[in-house]
């Protein structure tokens, strides 16, 4: 219903929310439907004491809101100062800020993800170590750059590499604003409008598979990424490759079987230095010697192969000639070819010698990607390349890591190099010792007894410096042990527990020393000494040195640089790591077992009136030993793989990287490793149960108290025992894990 007033001659509605404005509205209604002539002062009356009651109301209600609008106003403000107040702080020191990120997006971009040599010094290349910046400023500077890959045995690393740098110089060619093209010999240039379809997104990758069906298998899958990524990001192809008609004709029949039209195109002029592509294959510099590896001296078919490589080489030169021409001056091109195309060598040997009349070798970076082989360059000796670029999977022999970073750390130390232990020495010979590895162990030698464990022990060495915190680790697990040990032997034993104390203290010590083993065998370590004498090791012992040498401790472990371990030695770590474990829980409950009798029969002897418990039956002690080690090499190995990998090694390191909270990793391990032991605890108890060694049958408690016997005083994991709940964390001490 809506209710009218008159108001200036005018009939509005008025709402009816309010019950006394529609008792006002009913009063004047009432008014208006009588005659205008017949309006009374009443009516006025009435109206003006509505009016004057709902004005007050209104008022109520605004002083109301005020109340209540206010205050949240005035928090609004506040907080859009302090917002405003935030932003201005850094509008003042906007450069700080922009530096530091440029410095975390540097430490996080994948330096260690790859190696870098430059192949240019006098001796053996020289490691770049974390500061790349000289390799990105010579690529930058370049107009080519030569991406040499393996061709005798193609590697799917190269591609990785490939990918990854082809991503860099994008990066960095947008920044500068410089067309970028890639070009691939593995395309024939005959192929070039379908890759231009391709770039056109005309045709998908399937259809441009098809005219590559003379690829090895796999080798699709492995180009495909790189593909994808240069048509996303309109990174022009091409395709630099010799047509294979030409290139099989010149390897069957020579160049003279050639068209004149092909000889045209794709053979170098007369004495255009044709012949100094075979003089130069005898020549004794490194580039010479890759590229007389292409072919086998005094073959038939050797002066054929010559002539191909030739052909091949003056071919794609002028491909690539050209592109740079398209490009500009300020264009980059990535050719993506063979090692031997591309090396340095004699003038008229390789395609950067071939296009240097146009453009100036300081113009040119040729990178070589996993040589398999580090040159010695003399003095004189033309070099191979400007870089060698080693992908994360491939072992480093030598020379991992900047030797003057190395010499930084040393003497920031003030230490000399024969004051160091001889496995340091000798991975510091072969380039092996990381800088990180290096200050650490001189931050370890900064506490004592840490120093003379590190000095005296190569065991100790070898965890400590892979992770400090191993000796933590290794507190916190036995101070777990020791103190469930002691507690579940004093509810076992109550007033017979200081009279027992030997039958406790072997108990204790056994399952210390259990879990000792427990965390020093799944510890990650890394050992110089056993690569640099992996050479002298005798022929027959040499099997066993490259089963063992060639697996880690830990399945989970970060393989450091120079190794690279694929997923069957991850899983053999675990297997061998397990059969560690089982052996020391036989040992160790053998030892237990034989121990505890010796000590039960000298109590006799001292104490004739012992009583003994005939009820009691004890189980086999081989039977007790195997069963505990096959524990310990399964449930244990497994739980104790996972938290010194996973927890531990890698979780704790992006905790200290991200968080570099010392006391947050330490608690971390000390949880994990209480929720571990009890776990270990309960499966103990339960397989016990499943063979035998502990009755499933459970004695109450008055009647443990009161036959107590000399069976029970015998360690929990060579005991029949069929006590109760409390008598069952007893049981920790043959796990403690």
């Amino acid at each position: 219903m809506i209710s009218c007033v008159r108001s200036a001659g005018e009939i509005k509605p008025v709402p009816e929310s309010n019950p006394f404005a529609k008792r006002c509205n009913q009063a004047r209604w009432g008014c208006i439907s009588s005659p205008r002539s017949g309006r009374s002062r009443s009516f006025a009356a009435s109206s003006v004491r509505c009016d004057s009651r709902r004005g007050e109301e209104d008022r109520a209600v605004s002083r109301r809101r005020e109340v209540l609008l206010v205050p949240a106003i005035a928090v609004g403000v506040n907080c859009l100062l302090s917002v405003v107040a935030a932003k201005a702080e850094e509008s003042d020191r906007p450069a700080v800020s922009e530096e530091k990120k440029t410095e975390k997006k540097e430490e996080k971009e994948p330096e260690m993800a790859y190696r870098i040599y430059d192949a240019t010094a006098i001796g053996e290349p020289q490691a770049l170590g974390k500061d790349k910046s000289k390799a990105w400023e010579k690529l930058m500077g370049a107009r080519v750059v030569y991406l040499g890959e393996a061709e005798q045995v193609p590697d799917k690393d190269d591609r990785i590499l490939e990918l990854e740098i082809v991503k860099n110089l994008r990066n960095r060619c947008l920044e500068q604003q410089r067309p970028i093209s890639v070009a691939l010999e593995a395309f024939p240039s005959d192929t070039q409008p379908q890759l231009d379809l391709f770039m056109e997104k005309r045709i998908d990758g399937e259809e441009l598979r098809q005219f590559t069906t003379h690829w090895p298998p796999q080798q699709w899958q492995e180009y495909a990424p790189l593909l994808n990524y240069c048509r996303d990001n309109g990174i022009r192809l091409v395709a630099c490759g010799t047509p294979l008609e030409v290139l099989r004709t010149v390897q069957a029949e020579g160049i003279r079987a050639l068209s004149k039209s092909q000889r045209k195109l794709y053979a170098p002029p007369a004495g255009s230095g044709f012949i100094s592509g075979f003089s130069s294959t005898s020549g004794k510099s490194p580039a010479d010697i890759i590229s007389s590896n292409q072919f086998v001296p005094f073959d038939p078919s050797s002066y054929l192969s010559a002539q191909a490589k030739v052909v091949d080489d003056y071919s794609m030169s002028q491909i690539i000639l050209q592109s740079v021409i398209d490009g500009g001056s300020q264009g980059m091109l990535v050719v993506i070819t063979g090692a031997s195309h591309v090396i340095y060598g004699s003038r008229g040997v390789g395609i950067p010698a071939r296009i240097s009349k146009k453009i100036q070798k300081k113009n040119q970076a040729v990178i070589l990607l996993d040589p398999e082989r580090q040159f010695i360059r003399r003095e004189g000796e033309v070099p191979v390349a400007d870089f060698l670029w080693y992908s994360p999977a491939r072992a480093c022999t030598r020379n991992c890591f900047d030797r003057a970073e190395i010499a930084r750390v040393m003497n920031a130390a003030g230490r000399r190099r024969d004051a160091l232990p001889q496995d340091l020495q000798k991975g510091l010979d072969l380039g092996l010792v990381s800088p990180e590895i290096l200050q650490n162990f001189f931050d370890l030698e900064k506490y004592p007894v840490i120093s003379e464990l590190i000095h005296r022990f190569q065991g100790f060495r070898e965890r400590l410096l892979v992770d400090p915190k191993f000796l933590n680790r290794l507190a916190i697990e036995e101070a777990i042990s020791i103190s469930t040990t002691l507690l579940a032997q004093y509810e076992r034993r109550k007033g017979r527990f200081f009279e027992e104390i030997d039958y406790v203290l072997t108990d204790t010590i056994r399952g210390s020393v259990v879990d000792f083993f427990t965390v020093w065998l799944p510890a990650p370590t890394i050992s110089f000494l056993s690569i640099a004498d992996g050479n002298s090791i005798p022929e027959n012992l040499g099997v066993l040195k490259n089963l063992i040498g060639s697996i880690p401790d830990n399945a989970f472990q970060k393989a450091p640089t120079g190794v690279s371990w694929d997923l069957n030695e991850r899983l053999a770590s675990v297997i061998f790591g397990g059969l560690k474990l089982a052996g020391v829980g036989f040992v160790s409950s053998i030892g237990a077992g034989g121990f505890s009798s010796v000590l039960y029969f000298a109590r006799k002897m001292l104490n004739p009136s012992l009583p003994e418990n005939s009820a009691r039956k004890k189980a086999s002690l081989i039977k007790q030993a195997l069963v505990y080690g096959s524990f310990l090499g399964t449930s244990a190995n497994l739980r104790y793989q996972i938290i010194a990998g996973v927890v531990e090694h890698r979780l704790s390191d992006y905790l200290l990287a991200y968080y570099n909270e010392p006391m947050l990793v330490n608690l971390l391990s000390f949880v994990v490793r209480t929720i571990n032991s009890y776990w270990g605890t309960q499966q103990w108890i339960d397989l016990a149960r499943f063979t035998g060694l502990q009755p499933r049958k459970e004695v109450p408690r008055q009647e443990e108290m009161t036959s107590p016997g000399p069976d029970s005083l015998e360690p929990p994991v060579i005991e029949c025992s069929s006590t109760t709940s409390v008598e069952e964390i007893g049981n920790k001490s043959s796990d403690s894990t």
